[in-house]
């Protein structure tokens, strides 16, 4: 009589299989990537280092070429050449470390604000309502008695040679200003702290939230960082934060930095240049007219210009009504940066 063995033989090995065990990430790789790739806070620091070592690189180097001098005349004006490679290598700078980003992260550069629909007629309709809004506003502190023309500086074919550069010159401040503060930085602040309140909230609002909380977080930055311009006020530097909210929400509203550059570079022109006036206690060579403010800095703006004028402030909220009204939300707007999948 034979016994059935067979139930107590072991299982045959089975067969091998094309398909891999589910790789579980681990700890440390949770520490540095998430659903979207590359954290948000990693990044910043990877940015910031990155911009501050260029700007390391090329200051020792433009210093090796070219030994500092005197960086006002004495007239306390600042100098073309001097303001210009002050704002364009850094601007060159930011260009560069955004796009190194881009390609570490796999991101279209173009939703860090430079990208997108009506970029020409943003940009245009931008210059247009900069030198709009601040005509009226020059024009109420004559009026009143707290601007003062003395006379015109320039005459024949100077008015437009400079006029040119200057324009120039302010466009590459106007890139710089809002290509650093809301171009990758805001991207990359706002897609942190909207995974940040989605996770502890649970919104579906979880995108404005992060947009808005990190607008307030560089437009203090913003108006902080113009506390080291000579003859700034507290006026002043309120003007800066308030403006950089302002133009937060033009990002906002269009997905693009391109009207609030447009209007940056034709205030800063028309302020500088056109009317001769302080810019945040900044005097530049070559305007077109001589002015000096007159009565309680309060009032005139002093040696911070009109810009550190309480006047400012219902002008502020002109130009808030003039982006409402002209600059309707579309379907370009930021949340739907936000919305774009990162390239394979």
């Amino acid at each position: 009589m034979q016994t059935q063995t067979t139930d107590l033989l072991p299982d045959p090995p089975l067969p091998p299989t094309d398909q891999s065990p589910i790789e579980h990430p681990s700890t440390l790789r949770n520490i540095f990537f998430g659903d979207e790739g590359l954290r948000a806070g990693w990044s910043i620091l990877l940015f910031v280092a990155l911009l501050a070592a260029f700007l390391f690189t090329a200051n020792f180097i433009t210093h090796k070429i070219h030994p500092p001098s005197h960086t006002t005349s004495p007239d306390k004006t600042i100098p073309y050449f001097f303001m210009f490679l002050n704002e364009s290598i850094p601007f060159l700078g930011v260009c560069l470390v955004t796009w190194i980003m881009s390609k570490i992260e796999r991101r279209p550069i173009g939703i860090y604000g430079l990208g997108g629909s009506s970029k020409v007629p943003h940009f245009i309709a931008g210059l247009a309502w900069g030198i709009i809004c601040l005509s009226p506003f020059i024009f109420i502190l004559w009026k009143a008695g707290f601007l003062v023309f003395d006379q015109r500086l320039l005459f024949g074919t100077d008015i437009f040679r400079y006029g040119a550069q200057w324009l120039v010159m302010f466009f590459v401040v106007g890139l710089l200003e809002e290509y650093l503060t809301r171009g990758y930085l805001q991207y990359t602040l706002t897609r942190g702290l909207a995974g940040l309140f989605h996770w502890v909230f649970k919104t579906p609002h979880s995108r404005a939230l992060g947009f808005w909380t990190s607008a307030v977080i560089f437009s203090l930055l913003f108006g902080f960082a113009h506390g080291s311009n000579p003859g700034e006020s507290p006026i002043g530097l309120l003007t800066a934060g308030l403006a950089s909210m302002m133009f937060c929400l033009v990002l906002w509203r269009t997905g693009s930095l391109w009207w609030a550059i447009g209007f940056h570079t034709t205030w800063d022109w028309g302020q500088s240049y056109l009317y001769g006036v302080a810019d945040s206690g900044i005097m530049v060579q070559h305007h077109l007219l001589a002015t000096h403010p007159v009565g309680k800095p309060l009032l005139s703006g002093g040696t911070t210009g009109p810009e550190g004028s309480i006047i400012i402030l219902p002008i502020i909220i002109l130009i808030v009504l003039v982006i409402i009204f002209t600059l309707p939300r579309t379907h370009a707007g930021y949340t739907r940066l936000m919305e774009r999948p990162i390239e394979s």
